[in-house]
């Protein structure tokens, strides 16, 4: 089936109420039949619902469906991006490891990775995602993890999946890709060689700004890969705090498994039984909404690259643009999302225009059917020094905007008008 089939019917078998809407299960816990069922349940004799903070009926839809989606065999709900992204850390690494981090990354997952993961005693490395070679010389015996975005915000960089996965394969390490701008309507990393997505559903998927939650995917056939790999050993061994349970024996996806039995039970960053059905919702609509977020970026892009006042535009869709190769590999139909940056001459000159819009919302968030516009240096990649802007792909005349639904022309005309306030 195509996409958008799928994006309204996958992972929903109609309840005895028949019911059109998939329900919002709001419920805590849920009642056993007996002592023995219970005890299968939590034996994994059986499936089925234990707690919500493990699962729940109406998540159970969404992680189905979005997993259908991205093309992979099982999904796991988080209560933000940033804890899928750390429960995709966790799952894999441990104290003494390390992992090797593009350093174009969304400042909070850079704050994530150089200082959180670090008290936890694991160590992160960073290579340019234009330069697999670096990635190479940065690997070695402890080495857990490979993360990277499919496009980077905000320096909206394209990276080559088939090179990066490639070099990981043959270490037999796990890719991690973040794949949240894209989102599965225009990049499958899984085609591609990448073993674990990681999304913030705060963005696209519930497309107007209505809740927060995450989401992890594993592709299919990674337990083949976890197997009696000594990286990762964990998969491999009995879990004592599990009965244990090894996750390779199982039949089961391990890699979602061991996160939702281990880290989501023991740490709790679970999604909102009503915020997955939000997401539910927005993803029945999501294909149609990327094509016109999409639209309107590249139709933006054009007009920001023709004006004077503009030193670049970041943008994969501009021909002219250095990412144009690699969106017309990875991404469906050369759509490149609604996301763009552009750099003017000054810090000041980029405060200047941003407070100039009218039609735009000044807000760090993406992904929203209203457009909105954002400085990273002074927002979101605050806590980083000049050298670290830089190197990451943002200067500090940098200005991000995520292209909404509005039409085109009043966009254009508000970034007009602000660049030559």
């Amino acid at each position: 089936m195509d996409l958008q089939t799928l994006a309204l019917h996958a992972g929903y078998e109609k309840d005895s109420q028949g019911t059109m809407a998939v329900p919002i299960y709001q419920t805590t816990a849920y009642e056993f039949r007996d002592v023995e069922h219970a005890a299968n349940l939590f034996a994994l004799k059986e499936l089925g619902n234990i707690y919500t903070r493990l699962n729940n009926p109406t998540t159970d839809v969404f992680e189905k469906r979005f997993a259908t989606l991205e093309g992979g065999e099982a999904a796991l709900a988080t209560s933000s991006g940033m804890s899928a992204i750390f429960y995709a850390f966790a799952n894999a690494a441990e104290v003494g490891d390390n992992i090797v981090c593009a350093k174009q990354l969304y400042g909070g997952s850079l704050t994530q990775v150089a200082h959180t993961l670090k008290r936890f005693g694991i160590e992160a490395r960073f290579f340019d995602v234009h330069n697999p070679l670096e990635l190479e010389q940065l690997i070695d015996e402890k080495t857990k993890v490979i993360f990277f975005e499919s496009l980077t915000n905000p320096s909206i960089d394209v990276a080559d999946i088939e090179a990066l996965t490639e070099i990981a394969n043959a270490h037999n390490i796990l890719t991690v890709v973040d794949n949240t701008v894209a989102t599965p309507v225009l990049c499958r990393p899984f085609e591609w060689g990448a073993d674990i997505t990681v999304h913030s559903a705060s963005k696209y998927t519930t497309g107007q700004g209505l809740a927060i939650g995450g989401i992890l995917v594993e592709r299919k056939g990674l337990n083949d890969k976890l197997k009696d790999n000594p990286l990762y050993a964990h998969f491999n061994e009995p879990d004592a705090s599990y009965h244990g349970l090894v996750y390779t024996q199982t039949g089961l996806p391990a890699f979602t498994l061991r996160a939702r039995l281990s880290l989501l039970r023991d740490l709790g960053a679970v999604v909102s039984p009503f915020n997955s059905w939000l997401f539910i919702q927005g993803m029945e609509h999501l294909a149609l909404r990327m094509k016109e977020h999409s639209r309107n970026a590249l139709m933006l892009a054009e007009f920001l690259e023709s004006h004077p006042k503009v030193k670049k535009v970041n943008y994969p869709g501009l021909q002219s643009n250095a990412n144009f190769k690699n969106a017309q590999k990875y991404f469906t139909d050369g759509l490149c999302s609604g996301l763009l940056s552009f750099e003017v001459a000054s810090l000041e000159e980029a405060e200047k225009i941003v407070n100039a819009t009218k039609l735009y919302s000044l807000v760090v968030n993406i992904g929203d059917s209203k457009s909105i516009i954002t400085h990273p240096a002074s927002t979101t990649h605050q806590q980083l020094s000049h050298e670290e802007l830089i190197a990451c792909g943002v200067p500090e005349g940098l200005i991000r905007i995520s292209c909404g639904l509005e039409s085109a022309k009043d966009l254009i005309d508000d970034i007009a008008q602000a660049l030559d306030a």
